[in-house]
């Protein structure tokens, strides 16, 4: 298996490399060079198994023969058995014909431990293979930082260094990163949004000197592995619901697409997914991408729903290489442009491919808290904000028969504020957290700055 910059400049890796590297050379995201594929057999397989085992199935047809399959065993047995639901990612019931794929059981309860679980012992096995150790940079809306730190913390093999904007999360998101007194994590509160951290981050992994002083690696969805993981639970879902005799539709809250585009690639392996429904709340650069035509960027407005106020996209880089049929040397104009103006326009060509399989849709703030309100009120369930979102955008034109998974990304608990004024109930912290807030914080405090940051994170590295 061998993965190929989005922008064509780069030469084809295999897994290990295109993993450990995060970013390519010429500054493209790794993509598979070719799709594995599932048979309707393999599908109709998953059935009744274990989340692990299936998980290990999956990252193996994307690992080649970077890893063994009883390696990859061993290690997702061990990431799932910290989840607090026996089925890792259970769907509930809320009508007829839609449900609720409940991603927030792990350590950190939010859908980035997934995949966050499953990357560090794979870091562990692959980096005390080759003998060495690294110093992952990353950037966070809230749930990244929290899960990489507590996947990563105590790693003999990784410095881990977490950037997430001042005052933009909510405290709980906060204290899952600052709390744990590992030595070898840093969390940093950036003067700025997300966005300023995300392009602090791709500028360290663009200045090939310093990456390679502090052997750079990064755990964002950039990391094509993070992608792979998280998109076994599209998979496992949609089996449960009967696939692949029968089709069906997602809506996913998003701000980086990386979740959505797990759909997209569990689609590109055989899943038969009839449609992708892409929730924003305000910042809604991929709603209006693509309704529009026009990818362009916004000033970043804060919501109740922090880790989507996001106005770059990052894995749409991923998408539009894939619409415009692989090509590299478009896709690295169109970002180039994007990098300078905030702006791009999509080829008639590439919308028409996105629109095959996604749909935007963006939420107001008040259609967000009357979600949450409806959630309660009729099925007594409790939802974060950005679930909310996703509930509040509705089907998209999806036909009311066709069974529709909204992806639930976090714990209510982790914006209780949020849930209670507009549920009128407060969530509970579960019991393993309970101490969450008697915990000590440790942060540090930088500028909007790459070079301050690098500055730090060399000191860092060499601690």
């Amino acid at each position: 298996m061998r993965y190929l910059s989005t922008r064509g400049a780069a030469p084809p890796v295999d897994f290990t490399t295109a993993f450990l590297e995060g970013l390519a050379p010429d500054g493209g995201l790794y993509i598979p060079e070719v799709w594995p594929t599932l048979s309707q057999g393999q599908l109709k397989a998953m059935a009744g198994r274990a989340y692990a085992s299936v998980a290990a199935d999956i990252l193996a047809a994307f690992a080649g023969e970077s890893l063994s399959g009883a390696d990859l065993q061993e290690d997702c047995a061990a990431a799932y058995a910290r989840f607090a639901h026996p089925a890792t990612a259970p769907l509930r019931q809320l009508s007829a014909d839609h449900w609720m794929l409940e991603l927030f059981h792990g350590p950190t309860l939010a859908f980035k431990d997934v995949a966050m679980q499953i990357l560090a012992r794979l870091y562990e096995r692959v980096l005390r293979r080759l003998g060495r150790r690294l110093t992952i940079i990353c950037a966070t809306s809230g749930d990244t930082g929290g899960a990489a730190v507590e996947a990563f913390r105590g790693s003999t093999r990784v410095n881990l260094m977490v950037l997430f904007p001042e005052g933009r999360i909510s405290e709980v998101q906060r204290r899952f990163m600052t709390t744990t007194g590992a030595d070898n994590i840093r969390c940093v509160a950036v003067d700025g949004d997300f966005d300023a951290c995300q392009a602090i981050v791709k500028s360290l992994f663009a200045d090939r000197a310093f990456a390679g002083e502090v052997d750079l690696s990064g755990v964002n969805s950039i990391n094509w592995a993070r992608i792979a993981a998280q998109s076994v639970y599209f998979l496992t879902s949609a089996v449960a619901l009967g696939a692949p005799e029968r089709s069906v539709a997602f809506s996913v809250p998003t701000g980086n697409f990386g979740d959505a585009f797990a759909g997209y690639v569990a689609r590109r392996m055989g899943l038969p997914v009839e449609a992708i429904i892409v929730a924003t709340n305000a910042n809604d650069i991929l709603a209006r991408a693509l309704a529009s035509g026009r990818y362009g960027r916004g000033p970043s407005v804060a919501t109740q729903s922090p880790a989507m106020d996001i106005q770059v996209a990052s894995n749409f880089e991923r998408l539009f290489f894939e619409a415009s049929g692989r090509d590299g040397a478009m896709t690295a104009a169109a970002f180039g442009r994007f990098a300078e103006t905030g702006a791009l326009d999509l080829p008639k060509e590439a919308l028409d491919a996105m629109g095959s399989v996604f749909r935007g849709a963006s939420a107001t703030e008040d259609a967000t808290a009357a979600a949450m309100r409806l959630a309660f009120g009729s099925n007594g369930v409790l939802v974060d904000p950005h679930t909310a979102v996703a509930l509040a955008v509705g089907r998209c034109g999806v036909p009311q028969e066709m069974p529709l998974v909204t992806l639930s990304t976090a714990h209510p608990s982790k914006f209780p504020q949020a849930v209670e004024a507009a549920a009128g109930a407060r969530p509970a912290l579960p019991s393993h957290v309970r101490d969450l807030f008697v915990r000590p914080e440790a942060i540090d405090h930088l500028p909007a700055d790459a070079e301050t940051v690098k500055a730090y994170a060399r000191a860092f590295s060499r601690g």
